[in-house]
C-alpha cells in the first residue's frame, strides 16, 4: 500500500465576494495606476493594509491600557528614580 503525502493548504485560497457597483467603481477609479489592471490584486493590497491597521489599533490599544496600569506606573517611577543621577551624565 502507498503512502499519502500529507495535505499541504495551498498559499492561496478562492473567495468570491459581492460588491455595491458604487464602491467597486469607486475603488477603481481611486486606485494607484499599478493596480488598475487587477481587482485581485487591489483587494489583496487592501486586506493587506487593513491587517496592518488592526494591528497597530490593537497594540496602541495594548499600550494605552500599559500606560493605566498602576503597576507599570510604579515600575516606571522606580526606573526613574534609579537612573536620575544619570540623566546629566556627559552634558558637563
Amino acid at each position: 500500500m502507498a503512502r499519502r503525502k500529507p495535505a499541504v493548504a495551498p498559499a492561496t485560497i478562492r473567495r468570491s465576494v459581492a460588491l455595491p457597483r458604487k464602491l467597486a467603481e469607486e475603488v477603481k477609479e481611486l486606485a494607484p495606476p499599478e493596480l488598475h489592471y487587477s481587482f485581485n490584486r487591489l483587494v489583496v493590497t487592501a486586506l493587506h493594509e487593513f491587517v496592518e491597521r488592526q494591528r497597530a489599533r490593537a497594540f496602541a490599544e495594548s499600550v494605552a491600557r500599559m500606560a493605566k496600569d498602576p503597576a507599570i506606573q510604579a515600575e516606571c517611577a522606580a526606573i526613574a528614580r534609579d537612573f536620575a543621577g544619570a540623566e546629566a551624565d556627559g552634558l558637563k
